[in-house]
This record gives structure tokens, C-alpha cells and sequence, in this order.
């Protein structure tokens, strides 16, 4: 017998989960319409547009750091893949055209990708380590391979992509939520995308449990290659060119993203649809500063303050679910007439969600 909605502990619960789902949607909408109330520049419908447009990129970038960031991991190497995606593509797009650049950029990012996640899962080197690693060994490559020169190229498909607008709304904005979806849809709907969750939870439980550990490892770092990869390709179609020294903000950029939007540093925990509320949400700040004239000096300052108050609602809500949780326990089975069980013998737990809910 479980707690019903109507009884205490059900009520706390459905209040923990409705705090977790829609509490950065209703600050994000507070804080917006607060900002189209003090600034007239900053509700006009081409400034609006712009925030779409200016953060769709790095929203790219961060739905393949939620993926990683869930399995228990993170990427500081997407800003040297995006950059390196940029100039290959730029490279191959004067020689063999469009087409080629794309897979070119894409197969670049997916390959150093899983690069990083072998020497993660199969070597056992720490995240923080690999993937600094491979960023200085990337851009340095890089910067040798160009002499530091940028290079131009006009790739009219990824400048469609990354310019144009369809009925107002930026194509760059529909192939972030295209992303979104694609990264959602694998993390609620597939094995391995639960096996994430499972693999972030708990790694030593996981494998008891028969899950493949490495393999999920090391697509979760291959997926967040790929994600940079197209982040890359759209910031050449942006600039209409490959700059080897871009980029270099995105890694903490999108670990900030994911760490507002509730995905937990130490994995195992993060909603998808939260990754979108997140980027507009940092974006609409650093916007409205703007708008408001606000020296951009303090624009750092705001940023890590969010970031800070973010990570202690995410504690306080842990607590607060591990309070609910033993507040039902002993109710659930007193009312059961089950005897209660006390053991010393610690069992092997995971956080795998037990719903296809707890993942929305």
C-alpha cells in the first residue's frame, strides 16, 4: 500500500514534485515579465527574437552536456570539438561542398567524443582530467594545423540554419528544440537512455544489475561530441567563418545551464524539458542587464549568483525528498501490518527513476 494523494505524506510529495517541475518555468516567467515591465527595448518582438537566436547555440551544446552530466560525467572539451567541427567544415566546404562539410564536422565531433569517453570508461581516467586534456591537445592541433588563421567559407545551408527565420521564430531556435526532443526521446523512451540515469546513480549497482556500464560511458561522451559538433557547424553559418580561437566560454557555459536547470553535478538526476528553461533563463538575464543598462561588469556576478541559488534549491530539495520518502516509509508499512525490518547490511541502491514520470 502506498501513500495516497490525499494523505500527508502524499501531498508532500506531489508538493516536492511540482516544486522540482515547474519551479524554474514560474521564476523564469517572473523574472521575464519583470524585465518587459522595467525595459521597453527589452519586450520588443525583435529583441525577443535575438535572445532565441543568440542562445539556441549553446543550448545545442548543453543538451549534450545534460547527457553526459546525467550519466555522472562532464565534457570541458565541447569548445575545441565545436571550434574544430567549425574549421574542418569551412576546410572541406571550398573543395567538396556542403554535404561533405557536414559529415566531416559531425563524424570530427562523434569521433573525438568517443575518444574521451574510452579513456573515461576503459582507461579510468577522471572526467575533469580527460577532457582538459583533450581540450589543450585539440586546440592546440588547431591552432598548428591554421597558423592561428581563421578560415572563411559560405556555406549557405548552415547560414540558412543559423540566420533565417520561419513565421518570426529562428531556424537556429527550432533545431535546438529538434535537439531537445532527440535527447529527451532517448533518455525517457530507449534502455540505454535510462541505463544513463542508472549508470549516474549508481555505477558499482548498475553493473550488478547487468547494465553496461562502459558502453553507456561512452555514448553519453560520443552524444556530446556529436551535440558540439552541430553547435559548431551552426556558429559557422552565424560568422561565415572558422575561428580557431572561438568557443572557448562553452564548456562552463553549458555546465552552468544544466546546473540550473536541476541537473545534479554528481548524476543520476536532471530533466530534459528543464535544459530549455535554463538557457532562455540565463539568456533573458544577461539580456535584460543590457536593456537596462547595467554595467556588464556585473553580468558575471548575477550569472554565478544563479547558479549558487540554483544549487542550494536543488540540495533543499533533495532533503526535502528524502524527508518525504522517510515520513512515508514507516506509515506505508505500519499500514501494511508489516513488521518494520531493520538491518545494518547496507543494499546496493540506484537512482533509476521507477517511472517513465520522474524522467519528463
Amino acid at each position: 500500500m502506498s501513500a495516497t494523494p490525499s494523505s500527508p505524506a502524499g501531498l508532500s510529495r506531489l508538493r516536492v514534485d511540482h516544486l522540482r517541475r515547474y519551479g524554474l518555468w514560474v521564476v523564469f516567467a517572473a523574472v521575464t515579465l519583470a524585465l518587459a515591465a522595467a525595459s521597453s527595448t527589452f519586450r520588443q518582438p525583435i529583441n525577443l527574437q535575438n535572445i532565441l537566436e543568440q542562445n539556441s547555440i549553446l543550448g545545442i551544446v548543453a543538451c549534450g552536456m545534460a547527457v553526459m552530466m546525467i550519466s555522472g560525467g562532464f565534457d570541458l572539451s565541447v569548445g575545441a570539438v565545436g571550434v574544430s567541427a567549425s574549421v574542418l567544415a569551412a576546410v572541406v566546404s571550398s573543395r567538396w561542398g556542403a554535404g561533405a562539410a557536414i559529415v566531416s564536422g559531425v563524424l570530427l565531433g562523434a569521433a573525438i567524443g568517443l575518444v574521451n569517453g574510452l579513456l573515461i570508461a576503459r582507461v579510468r581516467i577522471n572526467a575533469f582530467v580527460a577532457t582538459f586534456a583533450m581540450a589543450s591537445i585539440v586546440s592546440g592541433l588547431l591552432f598548428v594545423a591554421t597558423g592561428a588563421e581563421s578560415k572563411p567559407a559560405e556555406v549557405h545551408v548552415l547560414a540558412s540554419a543559423a540566420s533565417d527565420r520561419v513565421a518570426g521564430v529562428p531556424v537556429v531556435f527550432l533545431v535546438f528544440l529538434l535537439c531537445l526532443a532527440l535527447v529527451w526521446y532517448f533518455m525517457t523512451r530507449t534502455r540505454y537512455g535510462h541505463y544513463v540515469y542508472s549508470v549516474g546513480g549508481n555505477e558499482e549497482a548498475s553493473h550488478l544489475s547487468g547494465v553496461p556500464v562502459q558502453a553507456v560511458r561512452i555514448l553519453a561522451f560520443s552524444l556530446g561530441g556529436l551535440f558540439a559538433s552541430v553547435a559548431g557547424l551552426l556558429l559557422l553559418g552565424q560568422t561565415s567563418v572558422g575561428q580557431p580561437s572561438a568557443a572557448s566560454s562553452w564548456p562552463l557555459q553549458a555546465i552552468a545551464i544544466c546546473v540550473v536547470g536541476g541537473i545534479a553535478l554528481t548524476g543520476g538526476t536532471g530533466r530534459i524539458p528543464d535544459v530549455l528553461a535554463a538557457t532562455l533563463f540565463l539568456g533573458v538575464i544577461a539580456n535584460g542587464l543590457n536593456q537596462l543598462n547595467v554595467s556588464p561588469y556585473w553580468q558575471p556576478t548575477v550569472t554565478g549568483v544563479v547558479i549558487l541559488v540554483a544549487v542550494v534549491l536543488e540540495q533543499y530539495n533533495k532533503q526535502l525528498r528524502g524527508s518525504v520518502r522517510r515520513t512515508a516509509a514507516p506509515r506505508t508499512a505500519s499500514a501494511a501490518g508489516a513488521p518494520h525490518r531493520s538491518t545494518s547490511t547496507p543494499v546496493p541502491t540506484t537512482s533509476l527513476p521507477t517511472t517513465s514520470q520522474e524522467l519528463r
